[in-house]
């Protein structure tokens, strides 16, 4: 009689109680989430008119910088669950990109039958790059070596359009492209050799940001203020540098701190930063 497996370890061969509970959990909350937004979040835009929508423009790219990152985050999890299941590497990475391509994909259909936005393809190829991106890497490496992490602060421009860019806490963090930041992180222990005296948990980080962007399609935004007059706006992208720390290059004894190393690892750890801000060098002593 075998032993059964630890809760934080993958299984060494294929576990179907294992995988019958992911599977589960997994159609419940793909399917209860599309008919919550459905029924909450569309309810007032709903139409019967399915229709596309050419959004490629947008905010600097920003917003497709969101969908690389979430159809990667999403396969990377997915494909995870399947692999702690006991599946094999290669069947739990491609029932990872489908789950990951096939969810965001519903989502855009939602888009599709609402009169604020639309089908975009735009969104749909940024959700297929982020997908292919954990993809090549785990067939190249079977590892991630090119990291993607996400950073987010408030920044001060939510307050002349609130509407659009959040009124709380949670809606700015969300809605607010100014605030929020996209990263490659790189381990360059990854590449070196094990007799490397480099540190293993050193990340370089390359980011990509906006700031002054407060309208989808302009990039000249003018405010009117009836006491002081108008204020303009002038929106454009930042290019950041910085350092990181790659938690999953620690090996601790506990799986559990594995596990929860892998969740932390999804975000970029505060550090100083270089920013190219237009035709400015600016230094953050602390960027979140």
């Amino acid at each position: 009689m075998s032993q059964a497996q630890p809760f934080f370890e993958n299984d060494s061969v294929f576990n179907p109680k294992r995988t019958a509970w992911s599977s589960g959990i997994i159609g419940a909350g793909w399917a209860g989430s599309i008919l919550t937004l459905r029924n909450v979040w569309y309810k007032e835009s709903w139409t019967n008119d399915f229709h596309t929508f050419d959004d490629s423009r947008q905010w600097l790219g920003m917003d497709k910088a969101g969908h690389f990152f979430t159809g990667h985050m999403i396969t990377k999890n997915i494909s995870s669950v399947y692999r702690w299941s006991g599946i094999e590497r290669k069947k739990s990475l491609l029932i990872g990109s489908a789950v990951g391509f096939g969810y965001l994909a519903s989502l855009e259909l939602l888009d599709g039958y609402s009169d604020e936005w639309g089908f975009s393809w735009a969104d749909v190829g940024a959700n297929a790059l982020g997908v292919a991106w954990y993809a090549w890497q785990n067939l190249l490496w079977e590892e991630q070596r090119f990291k993607l992490k996400f950073s987010a602060h408030l920044s001060p421009y939510a307050q002349y359009r609130p509407n659009v860019l959040g009124n709380s806490f949670s809606e700015r963090l969300l809605k607010d492209y100014n605030g929020q930041t996209y990263w490659i992180s790189i381990t360059p222990s990854q590449f070196l050799n094990t007799s490397s005296t480099f540190p293993k948990w050193l990340s370089f980080s390359f980011g990509y940001s906006i700031d002054e962007k407060l309208h989808g399609d302009l990039n000249v935004f003018n405010y009117v203020d009836t006491k002081s007059g108008v204020k303009t706006f002038h929106a454009k992208s930042q290019y950041l540098f910085s350092l990181d720390i790659d938690f999953e290059q620690f090996n601790p004894k506990r799986k559990w701190i594995s596990t929860l190393f892998k969740v932390i690892n999804h975000v970029k750890v505060p550090f100083p930063t270089l920013i190219f801000n237009g035709n400015k060098l600016e230094v953050s002593p602390l960027y979140f």
